[in-house]
């Protein structure tokens, strides 16, 4: 195992080596390249990197260009994860053979994908490689939408959110069902490591990154990503909203080791009203109309019974 990278400060963590240039076609004000350049910055060891089809994707790679300076992997929009671990089963292979020609180097094999690749269309081949034990990350660009195609919601569209094809109206609130717990489903397979991060809270991303550099088998990273397009935000207000899903519990940030112990890594001094969440966004606007009011006092409810669940985990320790 390589020596854990040491980030004094948030200007030497911002001014690290880029191995993700800023030279790419995501939106502005998008949450995805903070994502990425937070978990790229986070570790000097070599990485073999893949990405699902979705945003990141395709605003990265546009041939004859690329946004990545690491080995990079694309095949499809469902098997990022299997792509690279595959890689990492032919390294594995490779050093068990003495094949390696520079069998002194221990590359970290992560893949990314949006939640759409990752809740719908590749949650299968994301559950293989947990069941499988790959030594590798899998992390979640969750924006909670299809973004890249179009604004569909996903397993991932939280309860009232409007989507082009859960869209609000005359005769609907917009999505119906509530959100997919992934991490909970990923530690369900008794992987060794499992977390929720938010790019807002860098220090708490770079230590559940480092933390799953560490351990040796599968890790699965969820991270909330603010869509300025799709949720309808200002893009100069990224980690404002950032700041409110953190501060609101609507997206906590935990962790759970091995399947089972669950620690919860952030604790708002203040915790805001869901209600000032779903106001900075336009997704859900319709939702203060009387006729809907109702839910987000629903909603308000739904999390604070889900914080409660976690804090009560925790202090079991199972």
């Amino acid at each position: 195992m390589s020596e854990m990278k040491k980030i004094k400060n948030l200007k030497e963590f911002s001014t690290s080596a880029d191995r993700f240039e800023g030279a790419n076609l995501l939106c502005p004000g998008c949450a995805h390249s903070i994502i990425v350049r937070e978990v790229l910055n986070a570790t000097n060891d070599d990485l073999v990197l893949s990405a699902s089809t979705g945003c990141l994707e395709v605003c990265t790679a546009v041939y004859p260009y690329t946004s990545w300076d690491a080995s990079w992997i694309h095949i499809g929009f469902e098997n990022g994860s299997t792509a690279v671990a595959g890689a990492e089963a032919m390294y594995k292979a490779l050093k068990r053979k003495g094949r390696l020609k520079q069998p002194e180097r221990n590359p970290k094999f992560v893949s990314f994908a949006g939640d759409g690749a990752s809740y719908d269309i590749g949650f299968q081949w994301i559950s293989g490689c947990m069941e499988r034990g790959h030594n590798m990350m899998h992390i979640v660009l969750d924006n909670e939408v299809y973004a890249n195609t179009g604004g569909q919601r996903s397993s991932s569209t939280p309860i009232g959110a409007s989507a082009t094809t859960s869209p609000a109206g005359r005769v609907s609130y917009g999505e119906k069902r509530n959100k997919k717990d992934m991490v909970s489903i990923m530690a369900s397979h008794h992987i060794p490591y499992s977390a929720q991060v938010s790019p807002n809270k860098w220090k708490d991303m770079v230590k559940k990154i480092q933390h799953g550099f560490a351990v040796d088998g599968p890790v699965f990273i969820n991270a909330a990503s603010p869509c300025t397009t799709e949720w309808k935000f200002d893009p100069k207000d990224t980690m404002t909203i950032a700041d409110l899903a953190t501060d609101s519990l609507v997206f906590p940030l935990y962790e759970i080791i091995d399947g089972k112990e669950l620690n919860i890594t952030y604790r708002p001094k203040n915790i805001v009203p869901v209600e000032d969440y779903l106001a900075a966004q336009g997704r859900f606007k319709h939702l203060f109309k009387d006729e809907y009011k109702y839910l987000i006092k629903e909603w308000q409810e739904r999390i604070d019974d889900n914080w409660a669940y976690l804090q009560r985990r925790e202090e079991a320790r199972v």
